[in-house]
């Protein structure tokens, strides 16, 4: 089994700031959060779980895990799309001057600048990572989770399920939310 969980909530989340590879911490929502996921889904049997390493992702992974016994594994190629000048921007939705508003509406046509991330180098870096740790897990039978980030899960979820480039962020997941892939 393959599982991808989405960290919990910070502040720049509920600011709607876009965060990037800021390395933005939980709030005492977010930790929450984590603490109410590890009871939801306190049966779902996982092997080993790899983590982003922002903190937000760790600490979340920390809670939602504690008392499992299940290893934490920290993966650079985990932490969140980076989108350069446009970290810290609030309501990137609604300002088509920002160089990220392309990204999430039109995602197709994003070209990434200013060392920003292009989505070929998230689905190169994240693909990398599944075929080197992931998958073989999985192919053993072993049940992996991957705790990270709403674009790089999202990455992660629309290869698996083929989702076009221009849909990128239907299969976006929210925080703390579980989501199984194989």
């Amino acid at each position: 089994m393959l599982y991808v969980m989405r960290h919990g909530k910070t502040d720049w989340n509920a600011q709607y700031r876009l965060q990037g590879g800021t390395d933005v911490p939980l709030n005492d929502e977010g930790r929450r959060m984590a603490r109410e996921a590890a009871k939801k889904y306190k049966d779902v049997h996982f092997d080993v779980c790899f983590v982003s390493p922002l903190q937000r992702a760790r600490e979340t992974a920390d809670i939602f895990l504690e008392g499992r016994g299940i290893p934490i594994i920290v993966d650079n190629r985990l932490r969140e799309m980076g989108f350069g000048p446009a970290e810290g921007v609030d309501h990137v939705y609604e300002k088509p001057d920002c160089p990220a508003y392309k990204m999430f509406k039109d995602p197709e046509h994003y070209v990434a600048k200013d060392g920003a991330e292009s989505f070929e180098e998230l689905f190169a870096r994240t693909g990398e990572f599944l075929k080197e740790k992931a998958e073989p897990l999985v192919k053993e039978g072993k049940s992996v989770l991957i705790i990270g980030h709403g674009a790089m899960n999202t990455s992660i979820i629309n290869r698996y399920r083929n989702v076009p480039l221009k849909n990128f962020w239907e299969t976006l997941c929210g925080n703390c939310e579980l989501v199984q892939i194989l």
